[in-house]
C-alpha cells in the first residue's frame, strides 16, 4: 500500500469527536490531580533540630562532628566497607565521595523544629526562637551556608497547640520578608495530620499570607506528616491519605512517615517500633500508591538507635541504619530522617552505593532505549523514564557526575529530563 492511499474506516468523524468531549473533564482532571514529577531536585534526607538548638553553625557542626565519627570508627575505606559490606570495587570511591559529601554539603534538608523536638515553652520564649530562626536562615542563604533546602516544623491544627503553631509560622515567615523575601528551598511541615480539613486550614493559612504579602498564589507549599492511623484509613473506611493530598490544592510537596508516633498509635511496643514493622509497610505502601503521578514525594521515618560508644556499639548502628536506608531506596523512598551526626556516613553511604552499584547497567539500558538497539532487556518507555530518574536523583546527590552518565549514555542532563517526563528548567 502506497505512503498516501487512503485505508478505509467504519467510524464517522462525529464519534470520534463525541467521545473526546465526552472524556474532556477526564483529561482535565486526570492533568490537575498527575501533573507529575515536578523536576525539582529531591533531598535523600531531612534533618531535625530543635528551634532552641539551631545555630548558624549547625549545618557544619553536623558535617564536622560526621567527619569525627568517620575517623574515629571507620578511617579508611577498607574498614568503612568492611563494616557495611560495600563491594570492593565500589568501597574506595563510595568512602571518597561520602568524605566530600560531607566536606561540602553534609546536610541536604534541615528543618527546625517546633514540635515535638522543641515541646511546650511559654510564648514570649517561642516567640523570640521563631524570630530567631528566621533570622538565621535569612542569613545563611545570603552567605552561602544554607542547606539547599531549609525550613521550619510548627505544631500540628489539634486544638490545644493549633494557635501556638499558627503564630510561629506567622513570626517565621513575617521574620524572613522583612530580611529580603522568602529563598528558593523553603520547606514548611505540618506534623499530625489526620483530618483533610487540617490541611485545608493550612492552605487558607498560607493562601492568607500569600495575600498579605502580595505574593504569588501557591507560592507557600508545604509537606504533611504521616503520623497518625486516621491519615491512612478514616473512620469512614476511605483511604484519607489520598484525600489530605487532594485538599492540599497542589500545595502538599511531600508525605513524610513518622516511625514512632505512627507505630504507637496502631499499639506496636516501643522495642519493635521500627522502619520495617508491617505497620510501617502498609502505611507507606498506602501513602505511595496515594501520591504516585501526583508530583508529591515521599519520605520514609527514621531509627532512633544512634551510634554512639564504643566502636564495636558504633558499628552496629551503622549496619542497622545502612540496611535501613539500602531498604527504603529499594521500595522507592529516596528520603528519610537521621536523627545524629553519626548517621550521616551511613546515610550516604547506602545513597552512593545505590547508585552506583547500578550505573552501568542502567545507563546501558537506557542508551539501548535511545539507540533503539534491542539488547538482552526490552524496556518499555516507562521503564525508560524511571532509569532516567534513577540517573537524575544520583547525579543530584552528588553519587555519579554528568561525565560518567555522559560517557556511558551519549546523554545530556536535558536529554535525562526528557526522558524522565520532568518539566525543562525555568519552563
Amino acid at each position: 500500500m502506497g505512503q498516501h492511499e487512503t485505508v478505509a474506516t467504519s467510524l464517522a468523524d462525529t464519534v470520534r469527536e463525541e467521545i473526546g468531549a465526552a472524556l474532556a473533564e477526564v483529561d482535565a482532571d486526570l492533568a490537575r490531580r498527575y501533573p507529575g514529577d515536578p523536576g525539582t531536585r529531591q533531598p535523600v534526607h531531612t534533618v531535625y533540630v530543635p528551634g532552641d538548638v539551631f545555630t548558624a553553625g549547625t549545618v557544619r557542626e553536623w558535617g564536622d562532628a560526621a567527619l569525627a565519627a568517620l575517623d574515629e570508627h571507620a578511617p579508611d575505606a577498607e574498614a568503612f566497607a568492611g563494616v557495611l559490606g560495600i563491594p570492593g570495587d565500589l568501597a574506595a570511591s563510595v568512602y571518597e565521595r561520602v568524605r566530600a559529601k560531607l566536606e561540602r554539603e553534609p546536610v541536604e534538608d534541615l528543618r527546625i523544629d517546633f514540635e515535638d523536638g522543641y515541646g511546650a515553652r511559654p510564648d514570649a520564649e517561642e516567640d523570640a526562637a521563631a524570630a530567631r530562626a528566621a533570622t538565621l536562615v535569612a542569613a545563611a542563604h545570603r552567605d552561602g551556608t544554607a542547606a539547599p533546602s531549609m525550613g521550619i516544623r510548627m505544631k500540628c491544627m489539634e486544638a490545644a497547640v493549633r494557635d501556638r503553631g499558627i503564630r510561629t509560622l506567622d513570626i517565621f515567615l513575617t521574620g524572613l520578608m522583612a530580611a529580603g523575601g522568602l529563598p528558593d528551598g523553603l520547606v514548611l511541615t505540618l506534623p499530625k495530620v489526620g483530618y483533610p480539613e487540617q490541611v485545608t486550614a493550612m492552605v487558607r493559612l498560607l493562601a492568607a499570607f500569600e495575600k498579605t504579602h502580595g505574593l504569588p498564589s501557591g507560592r507557600l507549599g508545604f509537606e504533611i506528616q504521616i503520623e497518625t492511623t486516621q491519615s491512612i484509613l478514616g473512620a469512614d473506611g476511605r483511604a484519607t491519605v489520598a484525600r489530605l493530598i487532594e485538599a492540599a490544592e497542589g500545595r502538599a510537596t511531600s508525605l513524610h512517615y513518622g516511625t514512632f508516633d505512627y507505630s504507637a498509635s496502631c499499639g506496636v511496643s516501643a522495642a519493635h517500633q521500627a522502619l520495617d514493622h508491617p505497620v510501617a509497610d502498609h502505611a507507606k505502601a498506602v501513602m505511595q500508591v496515594a501520591a504516585a503521578g501526583t508530583g508529591v514525594r515521599l519520605s520514609d521515618g527514621s531509627t532512633n538507635v544512634l551510634p554512639l560508644g564504643a566502636t564495636t556499639q558504633v558499628h552496629d548502628a551503622w549496619r542497622l541504619h545502612h540496611g535501613l536506608v539500602r531498604r527504603s531506596l529499594a521500595r522507592a523512598y529516596y528520603q528519610g530522617w537521621d536523627m545524629h551526626p553519626a548517621h550521616l556516613p551511613t546515610r550516604y553511604a547506602a545513597v552512593y552505593t545505590f547508585y552506583r552499584e547500578g550505573l552501568e547497567q542502567a545507563a546501558a539500558r537506557l542508551a539501548a532505549y535511545v539507540a533503539k538497539a534491542g539488547g538482552d532487556v526490552m524496556d518499555e518507555p516507562a521503564t525508560a523514564k524511571a532509569l532516567s530518574g534513577y540517573l537524575l536523583r544520583g547525579l543530584d546527590c552528588g553519587a555519579v557526575d554528568i561525565a560518567e552518565v555522559a560517557r556511558l549514555t551519549g546523554l545530556t542532563r536535558a536529554d535525562l529530563d526528557g526522558l524522565a517526563g520532568r518539566p525543562a528548567p525555568n519552563a
